[in-house]
């Protein structure tokens, strides 16, 4: 009676071991929830529920991992600021551009060395036009042919000026460039009788200052100036000394009109360039050269034509 008791106590064990094992086995698929439940998504602004585009990175949910809240975005993206349009580049301004001498008694030669003949000089201060560099000679124009200077930092610099907005002004002035070099004649004959009539035996190699002007406004801008600097001085507008321009005339005294009064006491005219800078013919030859302190003394009066 004992060693049954003692089997159905072995009996009762088993089958408690083997209800024990079966329960663990089968729970997971009983308790676990189904597959297809997902976490809701929080609601967004218009109170439906789900997921939109907008701000999405892109690609499916990782099974089982709940999507990070996104922050509202705007329905439109923020305006970009416009592209500003490039500023145009400009251009430096053209000059007018001069040699300028360091020496007295400069010589200008016809071909670009020494071994060239010379066809005059300038000194120091004075100044012929630039056109070209060739080695070490600034080919320049004078006496109406092509010339050269040399190009020695010892001896030449080069200058600028502005260049006047009135083209006419310009063709004025590039008149008188050409006749640089020509030598000062008192009483040369004009080249025309103030009406534009050209008169017989004109030189135009042989100038004073007045039909230096009378030549270079007739070709450069079709103005016909008067015969003398003191008819001359009555033609053109009045232009206040402090607005003194490039292109204007200034008329001057002289020793021996100093004394005088009225237009008699005009002796000479010269073209202006510009800072302080004047194109003429005086005693010597035409020239570009500063105007002296002695020169200034004798200011009268500045007219302007173009």
């Amino acid at each position: 009676m004992k060693k049954f008791a003692v089997q159905v106590v072995i009996l009762v064990l088993a089958a408690a071991m083997v209800f024990s094992y079966t329960v663990i086995c089968i729970a997971p698929f009983i308790a676990s929830p189904s597959k297809e439940t997902t976490n809701p998504l929080p609601d967004n602004s218009n109170g439906q529920q789900g997921n939109t585009d907008e701000g999405n990175s892109g690609g499916s949910d990782i099974e089982g991992v709940t999507p990070p809240i996104l922050p509202d975005t705007p329905e439109t993206s923020p305006a970009l600021p416009e592209d500003e349009e490039d500023e145009p580049i400009s251009e430096p301004e053209p000059k007018a551009l001069y040699v300028r001498a360091k020496t007295n008694g400069l010589n200008l030669r016809s071909g670009p060395g020494t071994g060239y003949s010379s066809v005059g000089y300038i000194d120091k201060g004075d100044m012929v036009t630039f056109l070209a560099k060739e080695g070490n000679w600034y080919k320049t124009i004078y006496k109406n042919k092509t010339a050269y200077i040399s190009a020695n930092s010892t001896y030449t610099e080069i200058f600028e000026m502005e260049l006047h907005a009135n083209e006419l002004v310009e063709k004025v002035i590039e008149e008188g460039l050409r006749l640089l070099g020509f030598p000062y004649v008192y009483g040369a004959i004009r080249l025309h009788d103030g009406a534009g009539n050209k008169i017989r035996n004109f030189d135009a190699s042989k100038y004073d200052c007045s039909s230096l002007m009378q030549y270079i406004f007739y070709y450069g801008a079709n103005v016909n100036l008067n015969m003398t600097t003191r008819t001359q001085v009555t033609q053109g507008t009045h232009v206040a000394r402090s607005d003194l321009a490039r292109g204007d005339l200034i008329f001057f005294t002289n020793s021996q009109r100093y004394n005088k009064t009225g237009v008699e006491r005009i002796g000479h005219v010269a073209l202006y360039l510009g800072d302080n800078y004047i194109l003429h013919t005086a005693s010597d030859y035409a020239v570009i050269e500063q105007i002296s302190t002695q020169r200034w003394s004798y200011y009268i009066e500045t007219r302007r034509f173009v």
